[in-house]
């Protein structure tokens, strides 16, 4: 069965989807990226055991304008065997500190820093996706594409969507692929541009080690395509999937 187009009308104050060789400083694209697009649909509806999506275009509803901020940022990262062990109740919670003093932390030494991000603000795009059932599930297909538009058109989502940080949320609305506002009049080239950090090709597991592609990205009258992930357009890294 052909899969349907799915649209989204999503909009919001702020977005940073940053540059992956940027690794301190925060710069984001001047348009959302596929990995955030299909985060989006992700919070709406999604069931990573039956299919995924896959993003097919973006448009541009609003010109892309960029707000300079500073914020603090913890320089820890919390580690996933210890959530784990939290959860289980093997060992109690330990906090990762911002701010203290020696007798606290240990050290002098704060466990926070400030980053400069320059983020989007007041974002508006129409973001177009499919679902694609894996193998065996792909009997399913108008029934998983009715279970995203009910959800879609009544406001649910699992989480909160959000623009690349989850300090800037998205909101939405189920739209038609020629709804109104037209995209803006935009042409530009943005060079290379994150796909995604996940391997498509298959499920996937909490477990997975990261798997980053990219690809040629360019917007054409206010509209950036998206290949297929499978296309020799999207380049996979080292060792990742063909």
């Amino acid at each position: 069965m052909t899969p349907t187009r799915q649209v989204l009308e999503v909009w919001g104050d702020l977005a940073c989807y940053s540059r992956p060789e940027l690794k301190v400083e925060r710069f984001s694209y001047p348009c959302i990226t596929p990995s955030a697009a299909r985060g989006i649909f992700d919070a709406i509806y999604a069931k990573p055991a039956e299919f995924r999506w896959q993003v097919t275009a973006v448009e541009l509803l609003a010109p892309p304008a960029y707000i300079a901020l500073r914020r603090n940022e913890v320089k820890e990262k919390v580690n996933l065997h210890a959530v784990a062990d939290w959860m289980a109740g093997k060992r109690e919670p330990e906090p990762i500190w911002a701010d203290g003093d020696r007798d606290l932390l240990g050290t002098d030494e704060k466990g926070r820093t400030q980053r400069q991000t320059l983020a989007l603000k007041n974002v508006r795009y129409r973001l177009h996706a499919e679902i694609r059932p894996w193998p065996e599930h792909r009997g399913r297909q108008a029934a998983l594409e009715a279970q995203f538009r009910r959800r879609a058109e009544r406001g649910k989502c699992f989480y909160q969507p959000f623009f690349g940080c989850r300090e800037m949320p998205a909101f939405f609305k189920l739209a038609e692929p020629s709804s109104e506002p037209r995209p803006v009049p935009l042409d530009l080239d943005l060079g290379l541009m994150l796909y995604d950090v996940f391997d498509l090709s298959r499920p996937g597991t909490a477990h997975d080690a990261p798997a980053v592609s990219l690809f040629r990205a360019s917007l054409q009258g206010g509209v950036l395509h998206v290949p297929d992930y499978a296309s020799p357009e999207v380049l996979k890294t080292a060792g990742g999937p063909a």
